[in-house]
């Protein structure tokens, strides 16, 4: 029963983002001109403080920034929708180089305008945040960045 729990939150996660899909699967190509390093760095700085092997409490968030194994599955849906043969496995969590790569993919999905404010608030709350819910957090990383 608790298996049929987590597969279904995680359909309901994937129809929640389906909507968003349409426009960022073909416009959203990377922008190759756009710097993510201030914002990503200040993001391992709130998540983990810079340690790689950085566990929750609750054990799911891993690694410099804290990625969640729902982030790493949604990383392999894109690369896949994608065509291309990549795929992430839950020990790259670890890898800061990989972590990167999972913000960069899903950004350049979700993301294509570059906007940091999306950037930082989804990465804390998902792409069904909210602003009041992810305040003190966006706060946090801006507060870093400067």
């Amino acid at each position: 029963m608790v298996k049929f729990g987590k597969i279904a939150c995680l359909l309901c996660m994937i129809l929640m983002l389906a909507p968003m899909n349409a426009s960022a699967g073909t416009k959203g190509k990377k922008s190759s001109k756009f710097d993510w390093n201030p914002v990503i760095d200040a993001i391992i700085e709130v998540e983990s403080n810079g340690k790689a092997d950085a566990v929750d409490k609750g054990g799911k968030s891993c690694g410099a920034m804290q990625i969640t194994p729902i982030l790493v599955e949604e990383c392999n849906r894109i690369l896949e929708l994608r065509k291309s043969k990549k795929r992430y496995s839950m020990k790259d969590r670890f890898s800061v180089s990989k972590s990167k790569e999972m913000f960069l993919l899903f950004q350049s999905f979700y993301n294509p305008k570059n906007s940091v404010e999306l950037a930082i608030r989804s990465w804390n709350g998902g792409m069904g945040h909210t602003k009041k819910g992810t305040q003190k957090y966006f706060e946090k990383v801006m507060s870093k960045m400067k």
